[in-house]
């Protein structure tokens, strides 16, 4: 496996280490668990000429190879600062040869406004894409034949990834890595490089506002319903869809189509968010919390979280307030 990192003048330095990093400790979890025989992935600072380049910040990177004919696995095009379409514009050989890597099998994937070098290669002409939010209009104005999703933080169109953010790009790159490795080394990264426990890629809406940017205005209400009544211990769908006048199956077919997901799917979703929020901010006990999220039954209901988060509610809590505590405490000296 053999990951490149371009190296673009004007870049954000950490639209491309947060990856980087984030390979480079998979590559670490691999070799403690299984030793001589763990796969590696070959991580390679990319640029177009040899020699190091200064960015805004006052960092330098320093390439280890050129843009050439080597063949890659993933390509990470980073961010840049500003307005990027100069950049774009100076550097026609990188659009030349994204174009090539993904002729060749590479996956590319593309961070904020470091998505408009993909986009300059045509491949996402059709296929839906997101960038930095600054640069919705301008995208799209230059873009036109591009699917610019503006409510969406992730984007995917078979081996062409677009991440909005930084953020983004972190839950992008766990979704690799748990393709790459496995789901254990991804689950590991996750709760060691940030405090929130992120759910699996597959799972993930992409949106802000947990896919309520859509126009069925029933959907919408039927939303509003069940993120008000998560205590409820008996929600069934043919309760929701006969509150809301629609068959049962009308209805479950109306809120895949705005939602992406199954009515069930996202009563999970909410409850199973709300339970975060009050283990990491409340001192309820695990049964109380359970019960206050709609469900009786504490086995379950620690079941369910664990394949929502591949964690249990205990330890969940456990790693959140430690983190959380000890960033207070370091925040008051």
């Amino acid at each position: 496996m053999k990951i490149a990192f371009l190296i673009i003048p004007n870049m954000l330095s950490t639209s491309m280490s947060n990856a980087f990093e984030l390979f480079f400790a998979a590559n670490e979890v691999a070799k403690m668990r299984d030793g001589r025989s763990a796969l590696q992935a070959n991580l390679v600072k990319v640029a177009r000429a040899n020699s190091r380049l200064e960015m805004n910040s006052g960092l330098s990177l320093m390439p280890d190879e050129v843009v050439s004919d080597s063949i890659f696995d993933i390509v990470y095009v980073p961010a840049l600062w500003r307005n990027p379409k100069p950049v774009v514009k100076r550097n026609p050989e990188i659009v030349e040869w994204l174009r090539w890597q993904y002729e060749h099998g590479a996956i590319l994937n593309g961070t904020g406004t470091g998505v408009r070098f993909i986009a300059e290669t045509g491949l996402l002409n059709n296929r839906p894409a997101t960038t930095h939010w600054h640069h919705f209009d301008n995208f799209a104005e230059d873009f036109p034949t591009v699917e610019l999703k503006r409510q969406h933080f992730i984007t995917s169109a078979g081996r062409l990834f677009c991440a909005a953010s930084i953020n983004a790009q972190t839950d992008l790159t766990l979704h690799h890595i748990h393709r790459v490795f496995s789901k254990a080394i991804s689950d590991h990264l996750a709760r060691h490089f940030s405090h929130e426990v992120r759910q699996p890629f597959d799972r993930l809406s992409f949106t802000q506002k947990e896919n309520t940017n859509h126009p069925d205005e029933l959907i919408l209400q039927s939303q509003l319903w069940m993120q008000n009544n998560l205590s409820k211990t008996e929600i069934s769908m043919q309760q929701l869809a006969h509150i809301f006048g629609m068959s049962t199956r009308n209805f479950s077919r109306r809120f895949r189509n705005a939602t992406n997901m199954s009515p069930l799917q996202y009563l999970q979703r909410q409850r199973f968010n709300e339970a975060r929020e009050l283990l990491q901010n409340s001192n309820l006990s695990i049964s109380e919390i359970a019960y206050r999220v709609g469900y009786v039954d504490v086995s379950y209901f620690t079941k369910l979280f664990k394949q929502l988060s591949s964690t249990t509610p205990k330890d969940y809590r456990k790693t959140v307030r430690a983190k959380l505590f000890s960033s207070r405490k370091h925040s008051l000296r």
